[in-house]
């Protein structure tokens, strides 16, 4: 008698667990801490597979490592570089094709880089982060942070040589840490500098890109190419996988400082900087004050700017020297997390 329960029981726990195995593949699970939302989007691995899973993080830096400092300020987002897999031979399809699974109120990364027009979903991203591009034979990378909403576009090369960027499974203030793989230094993604390794301190070049609903964006870019979700991965494009994160108030992992909560931690902000000084200006008045003829001019840094906004698409220029301001589109708790001195354009 004790055998044959024994051996049902055995059975039994089989079964569940291939049934909790084939629910966990099609990603019917939605994980309620964040880290393992994290290792969610990224459980198939495209490289690096031969890293320490369980007992390390890939990345092996001697005691002497530049930036070593930086070290003891980073968090451990999932187990392992690459955990989340980049796109690096990304494929790109008509607006046409892009209508048939994208929303008109879809946000989409965009780029009008020198007279190429392409479209990076978001929807893509949440599970990617990085899309090693090349746009009108120049090497760009496009990064996505979930966690702090911010959406760059870098070149590529630094010192002759051209970069190819994965993500490292480590965060800092929440925000994503990159690696390049040629010389595994890492890299913030906010600031685009390198805070450990062999390239500590090089910034990479910023290149402007738009956030913006796929609607706004078709609409004045009819020639736009769109990101194809035929990337190599099997991930449902179709779903969010970090439930309210960007409307709750909540930042799950740790930021120096604190969280500042002069305005909702979460509220889109679009950060300038210009010369060493930096301001933020909510979306909200953003939208608010440009209502009447799409601009709002102020002083930033001794300089006169003028913020203009049309059809979602944000441009600063510099009144005196006429050049364009590279602004940063991300959440208020990750802008004042890297820029503490800012001001708050209210």
């Amino acid at each position: 008698m004790k055998t044959l329960f024994a051996s049902k029981l055995f059975w039994l726990v089989v079964g569940l667990v291939i049934v909790l195995a084939l629910l966990w593949s099609r990603g019917l699970f939605n994980p309620a801490r964040p880290q393992d939302t994290i290792k969610e989007v990224g459980r198939t691995v495209s490289r690096g597979t031969q890293s320490l899973i369980g007992g390390g993080s890939g990345f092996d830096f001697p005691d002497d490592v530049k930036g070593k400092e930086n070290l003891a300020k980073l968090r451990q987002g999932c187990p392992f570089k690459d955990c989340i897999p980049s796109i690096d031979e990304p494929k790109f399809e008509s607006v046409a094709e892009a209508n048939q699974w994208l929303e008109d109120d879809d946000v989409v990364f965009a780029l009008d880089y020198k007279g190429e027009q392409r479209a990076y979903p978001q929807r893509i991203l949440n599970w990617h982060e990085i899309v090693n591009d090349v746009v009108a034979g120049d090497p760009i990378t496009i990064t996505f942070c979930p966690l702090c909403g911010s959406a760059l576009a870098f070149d590529r090369r630094v010192d002759g040589r051209v970069l190819e960027f994965g993500v490292s499974g480590k965060l800092h203030d929440s925000d994503l840490v990159m690696y390049d793989r040629e010389t595994e230094s890492l890299w913030q993604q906010i600031t685009g500098e390198a805070i450990v390794g062999e390239l500590f301190g090089i910034k990479l070049k910023q290149i402007s890109m738009d956030t913006l609903r796929w609607e706004e964006w078709k609409k004045s870019h009819p020639q736009t190419t769109v990101l194809s979700r035929e990337t190599g991965f099997s991930r449902d494009y179709s779903r969010y996988p970090y439930g309210s994160y960007e409307e709750d108030q909540s930042v799950h992992f740790p930021v120096e400082g604190g969280v500042d909560q002069t305005i909702h931690p979460k509220a889109v902000v679009y950060g300038v900087e210009v010369n060493g000084k930096f301001k933020a200006y909510t979306l909200e008045a953003i939208e608010r004050d440009t209502k009447e003829d799409s601009v709002i001019t102020d002083t930033v840094g001794g300089e006169r700017v003028r913020l203009s906004y049309n059809n979602g698409e944000v441009f600063v220029e510099n009144l005196r020297t006429k050049g364009e301001i590279v602004s940063t589109r991300l959440f208020w708790f990750a802008w004042k997390a890297f820029h503490q001195e800012t001001t708050l354009y209210q």
